[in-house]
């Protein structure tokens, strides 16, 4: 192993094997001795990596990629069916909330507990337990049986642990999406003290703008196998390109099989419902956003029964950001929103209804948004 790295993994796959219709006695055994079907699920495919000491680096990916996975290896939860996975420290990990806690024990007494679990004689813990137990915010509830605690607290007791056992290592999965605002904050930048002090951290989440802010590199995994890795504002723009166009296909798959209804989402930011607008302004812009997963749907911009041509399409990043899961791969940021100088010469004074239009080729209205204004001298 490489003297400069923390973690080495090599050659590495694993897979599970589920079985169906198994039986669980001896007479299911004996009866339906030909009934079973075995899968093999591939989790992780010729996986390579090395973690240099003292780097801080995240594994992005889908659910269901193999992140977890590959963390619980390196923790040597479980093993590789193929390959090797070494470290080189001493190692802590938050992989699953509560792991290595007894339910029917105070916090205190599971301080002492999973504290020894990482390695911790009785008097080095006695030596931090007022440093973990000030961190975890817990307060009196210290002393309570840890079955009455909410998820939150569990969190905060498990993280207070195991930043104080001193490991050179320290492997965390997504579970700090737990905690409250606050104390997500207060654990964050516990972890960015860690890595400015020198501490090698794999981290799995899908904060990617945390990802940016806290991390050396980003490791994408893609169904399994290793796609890329680099810079995390890089491998994060990639990664989310294939997830738009993963999303996409998928949802075109969905229509196409009647699973899902098109849909699509229009809004008029201006002019505002019921306002009065005079008509020695000259004109008035109207702008707003639409958005869709249709591709045979068209937009339409109609005055009272008069459809406008020559809309201006612009780019509106904060609707693209509010709607990226909904609509990955069916929105491009520069086109989201419109625009349109209305004259208001042409225009009777009275009230007007200016309607915002997704059109399908058989003339249905797919989604539509309406806005009433008042046109004075």
């Amino acid at each position: 192993m490489n003297k400069e790295n923390a973690i080495e993994v090599r050659n590495m796959s694993k897979h599970f094997k589920v079985d169906y219709d198994k039986a669980h006695t001896l007479k299911e055994k004996l009866l339906f001795w030909n009934r079973g079907n075995t899968e093999v699920h591939e989790v992780l495919k010729d996986i390579n990596l090395d973690i240099k000491k003292g780097e801080t680096v995240a594994l992005i990916g889908t659910n269901g990629s193999g992140k977890s996975t590959l963390l619980k290896l390196m923790t040597k939860i479980i093993f590789p069916n193929k390959g090797s996975i070494k470290t080189d420290g001493k190692l802590t990990s938050l992989l699953e909330l509560g792991a290595g806690f007894h339910p029917d024990f105070t916090g205190r007494e599971n301080i002492y507990f999973n504290a020894s679990i990482f390695g911790l004689t009785r008097k080095q813990i006695e030596g931090r337990i007022k440093d973990i137990i000030e961190f975890s915010e817990l307060g009196e509830f210290i002393d309570n049986p840890i079955r009455t605690y909410s998820s939150g607290m569990y969190m905060r007791l498990a993280f207070s642990v195991a930043i104080n056992v001193d490991a050179d290592i320290l492997l965390i999965d997504e579970i700090l999406a737990v905690g409250d605002q606050h104390f997500q904050e207060k654990c964050y930048a516990k972890l960015e003290e860690l890595r400015d002090s020198g501490k090698t951290i794999v981290i799995v989440t899908h904060s990617l703008g945390v990802v940016k802010e806290l991390c050396h590199r980003a490791i994408w995994i893609y169904k399994g196998e290793f796609k890329l890795d680099g810079d995390p504002t890089y491998v994060i723009g990639e990664y989310l390109k294939q997830v738009a166009l993963d999303h996409k296909e998928q949802r075109i798959k969905n229509l196409q099989e009647g699973k899902q209804k098109e849909k699509g989402i229009t809004f008029i930011d201006m002019p505002k419902d019921f306002a009065s607008v005079k008509k020695s302004n000259h004109s008035m812009l109207c702008r707003g956003w639409a958005i869709t997963d249709s591709s045979s749907a068209s937009f339409k911009l109609v005055l009272d029964d008069t459809e406008l041509s020559k809309i201006k399409r612009v780019c509106r990043k904060d609707v693209y950001d509010v709607y990226y899961e909904d609509f990955a791969g069916f929105m491009d940021e520069n086109s989201i929103g419109w625009e349109y100088e209305l004259p208001l010469e042409q225009l009777e004074c009275g009230k007007h209804k200016l309607f915002a239009r997704y059109i399908l080729p058989n003339n249905e209205i797919l989604e539509e948004k309406e806005v009433t204004f008042e046109l004075t001298e």
